[in-house]
């Protein structure tokens, strides 16, 4: 069974210019992505698929084969999905055919390679794509709201119950972009994630944090940077 792993990584961030190749703890971002693919046993090969030629330096200098991207998949309002579809035909048609895929957005950097391990485990025959969540802290059965547009604040979610205490409520989970998984004809063949059975990985907030702002790149550095002098104090 041929497992590929992707970065895809575009070159016009505007919440944090340059983020892909930004130097997170010592090393540019996309670099740690890399990291985590070279020390997943399952992962047979890496891929990055990028419109940037500065992202595509960095993208070879971690040992990975860079995928151009036509601008028109690398705009702030291009599907991923269509980046997904376009990086598997580029693949099969000068590689070859492969089994599973995994998406490693760049952008989670604090995950770890027993979290993507863990994820390409749950891809079972019933399963269509696997996603990360990590639980959160509000419930929309609880205390999230949604404004009318006469100014009226009401529950998100109201399904008839009525519940005194957060606990009471049903869990609720964030989606992260720690990974994706699944089979490239899935997603040749489909829309989007939620067409067919998604299975969840509960990861811990810690390691799901992604990087969309300034303020979430300051905090990854100092959580990544934090792990390194553990590891290191261990060694």
């Amino acid at each position: 069974m041929k497992t590929y792993g992707f970065v895809f990584a575009r070159g016009g961030s505007k919440g944090v210019p340059g983020k892909n190749i930004r130097p997170l703890a010592g090393k540019p971002l996309l670099l740690h992505a890399l990291d985590v693919v070279a020390a997943v046993s399952e992962i047979d090969r890496c891929f990055v698929s990028t419109d940037a030629p500065a992202i595509a330096e960095v993208a070879r200098m971690g040992g990975a084969t860079v995928i151009d991207r036509p601008t028109s998949l690398a705009q702030d309002n291009s599907p991923e999905w269509l980046a997904w579809q376009h990086a598997i035909r580029w693949v099969q048609e000068r590689v070859g055919p492969f089994d599973r895929f995994v998406s490693l957005p760049a952008t989670a950097p604090l995950r770890s390679p027993p979290d993507v391990a863990a994820c390409l485990q749950a891809l079972d025959n019933q399963t269509d794509v696997v996603v990360t969540v990590t639980e959160s802290h509000r419930s929309p059965w609880f205390n999230m709201v949604r404004i009318e547009a006469n100014g009226e604040v009401g529950l998100l979610v109201q399904d008839g119950s009525r519940y005194v205490r957060r606990q009471d409520a049903p869990r609720a989970y964030d989606l992260t972009t720690l990974a994706y998984v699944s089979r490239p004809a899935f997603i040749l063949t489909h829309q989007r994630i939620w067409d067919g059975f998604v299975r969840g990985v509960v990861i811990p907030a810690e390691r799901a944090i992604d990087i969309d702002t300034p303020f979430d790149f300051k905090i990854a550095d100092f959580l990544l940077r934090e792990r390194l002098q553990r590891e290191q104090s261990t060694c």
